[in-house]
């Protein structure tokens, strides 16, 4: 079984911000800050709101998040019938169980939380305990729960709104019916408190908004907005009477509560439906969020009480389909998506995004209908390629882009964020060709375009003037053409079209020099231009590759089981990557044409692209709004490629950001073995060192100096009070001392034998393992210790230290285990030399003790002698390929 992709290791997701749940807001009184948490799929990510800079990204659920709520400590997530308590913004703290169908609302409400699901069930927990405070159940035929919110100032009570238009007022510590209001025969979307007490705004399915007042039963004023049902309300705080409503359209309307009247509008505040709306508690500041992945933060600072955009983070509101990766840094990914708008996505910060617009017929007639009229019959269809340059980019458009369904090419401008001043159009062509493949010359001046007629036209980018096209008869193939590149130096043009040829042009003649019969028709291109490699995807879900220098096939692959959607190179051009239908990434490389890397995905990718510097891979998914970023592993250590048999089943990989259950993974055995483990010891011929520092052996044998240089000039002075830490005891390692002996302990100055005759755990440790012989405990007590503190242990192991003879020979013991096995080679020779100098007297005086050191001499002369001979054949061999005349 195999392990996943051995290349490419998932990162994270760029451009998701937000989605049809709505946001909750909350306020960090330490950091006297407001804080956004939106749902992003089975996560929510948390934004500050005066930067909206992202904080956090949370711990994934097993199902997507269908509601949000939070208070002063927790934020609560709903993920079918399951709810969450997270802390800190990211970790599960607490799971409540107990729902039985999905959760729809939630409401904290001081030490408890509520929540209502679809099957008409309303559940009170307590939060800190996680139990079931009260449950209530209602009929969802009569009383189908549709909002909840807390008045204010009405200790206990909820009040709850209903499908079918009633509301009801309950106390949830008594568990008792208040108050039914009949409603207005709506349906209730939305209960918001206003600043006023006892009043409330409801908003209802046919789109009016009612100013109620609950203790009186009274309705204080109501208004209608014409765009459906209300989606969110939200009342200003910070002094005008104003209450915001969203729509399912995508607009905001302001309605003046002292005037009674509307005040302004947003048309196309965002592109879908307002998921929420709320005003900043004592500012001028609406934050909005929306299915269009966009949060958005509106200020009243207009005549009027107008609102304007401060701050966005927008990434596309419908899948992307084509990525690359702009600039020689790697940092900037460029994206076009369905919703037919280009932008730019950094990988470095998520404020240096760009978003480069929506593409239109004419700038200027755009710009004219802005005001109260719809101007989307003037917007362009998505775009389905685009080439970019960055060589003049500051002189001109440096980016060309072919949309769906038409002929002309479009011109965009990076530096300035906006759409190009040219439509490039051939002469003469009539309205049925589409242009269908683009690309920018090396140097920025040119942009050759490709259309489904099998024209290939040439473009100058400064002026937008037409140069010229390929080909006899002003037509270059026979079919439609799938992908056109040029080489470095711009001497080079190549095109590939569904005739089944691949024709290479001289750039500047514009004249046929040479084509080649493929296999199959080319479903794609891409060219490497510093290696002259050229990549072709055929019909047939195969790939060749070909040499433009010598124009021949140099390698072919088959693998994938469906269309290859796209490819991209390494910068190196060692490694080609593709991406099929059958939701596999494949890594081929090219010098040992052979697969080294594959694995699936979950939904199928459409897009890729590595980054200039090799650090990252982008991809895009199938109905995934995101760009998913893979870390290189080969960047960050040794990675074995080796090619991949012809029956290698791949695994699913987890995509970045997107987590697939709770449940912990452990690897097998199976899964372990292409895994590489280092060794303890490559041989048992071979010697191993310690990888200590120095200091640590090197200075074993000259403690008394180190000492006599080191000594105080004057005695150390009692501190005037006890230090406020915790003290602890000398050694390499720290350790905390013990805790202080009591009274009656600090009363007796005599020390008790026991404590004159108690051995260290090394010199226990020493005296166990001579009798098994086996000494493994002992050498790591020692490496564990300091140089005064293993002088301290050797000096103790004679009769005069404490210790006895058997401690002697049984140290010389372990010195003849450790230089046996061949590891820890230089402290087993710096221990030695130590001991030697401390006991060579008394060892001396005892013959069993003697001859043990006889035969370890006889070892290190053997060690020694083999480790000189391999020395000096390593240096003759230095020597002479230093020396030698090659």
């Amino acid at each position: 079984m195999s392990a996943g992709s051995s290349l490419f290791s998932g990162f994270r997701v760029l451009g998701i911000y937000s989605n049809h749940v709505p946001h909750a807001l909350r306020f960090h009184l330490k950091h006297r800050e407001f804080y956004l948490v939106t749902s992003c799929g089975r996560s929510f990510h948390t934004f500050n709101v005066s930067r909206l800079g992202i904080v956090s990204v949370s711990d994934s659920l097993p199902d997507d998040i269908t509601c949000l709520a939070a208070d002063r400590m927790l934020v609560f997530a709903a993920a079918g019938r399951l709810v969450s308590a997270f802390a800190r913004n990211k970790e599960v703290v607490r799971r409540y169980h107990g729902h039985q169908h999905d959760v729809r609302l939630l409401l904290p409400l001081g030490d408890q939380l509520i929540s209502a699901d679809c099957g008409g069930d309303v559940i009170v927990w307590d939060v800190q305990g996680g139990d079931i405070y009260l449950q209530l159940h209602f009929d969802p035929t009569t009383f189908d729960v549709s909002a909840m919110m807390h008045p204010s100032t009405y200790l206990n009570k909820v009040l709850l709104g209903s499908s079918q238009g009633a509301l009801q007022l309950w106390n949830i510590k008594t568990s008792k019916l208040l108050y039914t209001f009949t409603g207005w025969s709506a349906g209730v979307t939305v209960l918001q408190q206003s600043p006023a007490v006892d009043v409330v705004g409801v908003g209802t399915a046919t789109g009016r908004i009612i100013i109620h007042n609950i203790r009186l039963d009274e309705t204080l004023m109501s208004f209608t907005q014409d765009w459906g049902p209300i989606s969110s309300l939200a009342f200003r705080t910070d002094g005008p009477p104003v209450v915001a409503s969203g729509s399912p359209q995508g607009h905001i309307a302001f309605w003046d509560l002292e005037r009674r009247q509307l005040v302004t509008q947003h048309r196309h505040a965002h592109k879908t439906a307002i998921a929420g709306a709320t005003f900043l508690h004592g500012e001028p500041l609406l934050v909005t969020n929306g299915a269009d992945n966009a949060i958005k933060v509106w200020i009243f600072d207009q005549e009027g009480g107008g609102a304007r955009l401060l701050r966005c983070r927008q990434g596309h509101s419908a899948p992307p389909t084509t990525i690359h990766h702009h600039g020689n840094d790697g940092k900037n990914i460029l994206s076009a998506g369905q919703d037919g708008t280009l932008q730019s996505f950094s990988t470095v910060h998520e404020r240096f995004n760009r978003s480069l617009g929506h593409g239109s017929v004419n700038k200027k007639k755009e710009q004219k209908k802005k005001k109260g009229r719809s101007y989307e019959e003037l917007r362009l269809p998505a775009i389905t390629c685009f080439a970019s340059a960055v060589a003049r980019q500051s002189d001109w458009d440096g980016i060309v882009a072919c949309h769906r369904g038409r002929l002309a090419t479009t011109t965009w401008n990076y530096q300035r964020c906006t759409m190009g001043a040219h439509h490039l159009q051939p002469p003469g062509v009539g309205r049925d060709a589409v242009a269908t493949a683009v690309d920018i010359t090396s140097c920025g001046n040119f942009a050759v375009v490709g259309l489904s007629s099998g024209r290939v036209d040439v473009y100058n980018l400064q002026s937008g003037l037409h140069r010229g096209c390929y080909g006899d008869e002003e037509k270059a193939h026979s079919g439609a053409v799938r992908g056109v590149a040029t080489d470095t130096l711009n001497q080079l043009t190549v095109s590939a079209a569904s005739d089944w040829l691949l024709k290479f042009w001289r750039f500047k003649t514009k004249k046929l020099e040479e084509e080649l019969k493929l296999n199959a028709a080319p479903a794609s291109m891409k060219l490497h231009r510093d290696s002259g490699m050229l990549a072709l995807a055929l019909d047939d879900f195969t790939l060749v590759v070909i040499d433009i220098e010598t124009r021949r096939v140099v390698r072919k692959f088959a693998g994938h089981h469906g269309n290859i959607n796209d490819m991209t190179f390494s910068p190196d051009s060692r490694w080609l990557v593709t991406v099929g239908m059958d939701c596999t990434i494949r890594t081929w490389d090219l010098p040992s044409g052979s697969l080294v890397d594959c694995f699936l995905v979950s939904t199928a990718p459409v897009g890729v692209s590595m980054s200039p510097t090799g650090d990252f891979m982008a991809t895009t998914h199938v109905d995934s709004l995101g760009i998913f970023l893979w870390t290189n592993k080969s960047l960050c250590g040794p990675v074995g490629l080796r090619p991949l048999p012809a029956d290698y089943q791949p695994t699913v990989e987890t995509l970045p950001g997107v987590a697939a259950d709770d449940r912990e993974e452990e690897v097998t055995s199976e899964e372990a073995e292409g895994v590489y483990q280092s060794a303890d010891q490559l041989g048992a011929e071979l010697v191993t060192l310690s990888l200590q520092p120095e200091s640590r052996w090197k200075s074993l044998l000259h403690l008394e100096e180190i000492k006599r240089r080191n000594r105080p000039v004057a005695p150390p002075s009692a501190p005037p009070s006890a230090p406020f830490f915790l003290p602890t005891v000398p050694g390499v390692t720290p350790r905390f001392a013990s805790p202080a002996a009591t009274e009656q302990e600090t009363q007796s100055k005599v020390l008790s034998s026991a404590l004159i005759g108690q051995r260290s755990k090394f010199s226990t440790a020493l005296e166990e393992e001579a009798e098994s012989g086996s000494f493994r405990r002992s050498p790591r007590l020692l490496k564990d210790c300091g140089p005064s503190a293993i002088s301290v242990e050797l000096a103790c192991l004679s009769p005069e230290g404490g210790g006895a003879n058997s401690l002697l020979r049984a140290f010389i013991h372990m010195i003849d285990s450790m230089l046996a096995s061949g590891r820890d080679f230089d402290l087993a020779h710096a221990y030695l030399a130590l001991f030697l100098k401390l006991h060579l007297r008394s060892v001396s005086q005892d013959a069993v003790a003697m001859e043990a050191l006889s035969r370890l001499s006889a070892r290190l002369e053997a060690g020694w002698a083999e480790l000189r001979a391999s020395f000096n054949q390593s240096l003759c061999l230095l020597s002479y390929t230093k020396s030698a005349l090659l």
